[in-house]
């Protein structure tokens, strides 16, 4: 992904989303552009027009800590938008090469990290990486994304099952959250590694099958992916509303583990102990019954 057309368009659609009511400015006449004008965002930044609009083009190699900063308070940046920032930056500079470790991007979860996850008994767990992949699962996290394993992909993949799937729309009831969710994880993720061949394949081909996913690409919206809520509609337990943890594997750069539970007491608990019961039906069949003929051998 070209930098310089990464940070013009980040910047552009960060600048179209602030109205100047919202960035204390006096609105007078009829505006031509959406959000504010690049001498606004100067002015509020304490720049030149001139030298913000050379930032708007792409051009952040060697711009200081303190530029960046007024630029984000000029923009309302929100944390995870202000570290996209810092990356961009980064990579302008080419610091961000320093950074990343060039180990090859493994597909499948070691072992180990597959016994912790089989050591969590009451809550569904799951490594997944940036490129949306789930590599691992406990038998909770199994059973709660069954239909993510079930799917026509080639592997499980949190984007392609979204974008692609149609059993995405039922179970995520909430779909456009899940979408926009799904997509700025995405983008955050490209902003750490802009030269991943995986992540450039994959956003190539939700963009070429999928107009939802398209749209949201060029969004440009980026996010954190640490706590929160979530809402789904399993086919075989109904409605549940988990809270999730998400931890970033300090060995395994690139790797998080997510947590699911639900609050003591409520619908969704009896729910996942359902679930949990259903996930050993699966994963454990009963044995047939015995007919009453003798066993070969049996006397």
């Amino acid at each position: 992904m070209d930098n310089r057309s990464e940070v013009r368009a980040f910047l552009t659609s960060r600048r179209a989303k602030i109205t100047p009511g919202q960035a204390g400015l006096p609105v007078a006449g009829r505006r031509r552009v959406p959000g504010l004008r690049r001498s606004e965002v100067a002015a509020l930044a304490g720049m030149s027009v001139e030298y913000y609009a050379k930032l708007e083009r792409g051009h952040l190699a060697g711009v200081s800590a303190g530029v960046l900063d007024a630029l984000a308070r000029a923009l309302h940046l929100d944390d995870a938008e202000r570290a996209h920032l810092l990356r961009l930056a980064h990579e302008a500079d080419g610091s961000n090469a320093i950074l990343r470790r060039r180990r090859p991007k493994q597909p499948t979860a070691r072992p180990t990290l597959q016994w912790m996850l089989d050591a969590i008994a009451t809550a569904p767990a799951i490594i997944g990486n940036h490129r949306s992949d789930l590599l691992a699962a406990n038998h909770l996290g199994r059973a709660l994304y069954s239909d993510l394993y079930a799917g026509p992909t080639r592997s499980p993949n949190f984007a392609r099952f979204t974008f692609l799937d149609s059993a995405a729309r039922r179970f995520f009831p909430d779909w456009d959250l899940a979408a926009d969710m799904t997509v700025a994880n995405l983008r955050t993720a490209a902003g750490q590694d802009p030269h991943d061949k995986g992540l450039h394949d994959l956003v190539g081909e939700l963009s070429t099958r999928s107009d939802d996913f398209r749209r949201r690409w060029a969004a440009h919206n980026v996010r954190t992916h640490g706590t929160g809520v979530k809402h789904f509609r399993h086919h075989v337990v109904g409605d549940l509303t988990l809270t999730y943890e998400s931890m970033d594997l300090r060995a395994e750069p690139g790797l998080s583990m997510t947590i699911y539970t639900a609050e003591p007491g409520s619908p969704s608990e009896d729910a996942l102990r359902l679930l949990a019961s259903w996930s050993a039906t699966q994963e454990h069949p009963e044995r047939p019954q015995d007919t009453g003929h003798p066993r070969m051998g049996r006397p």
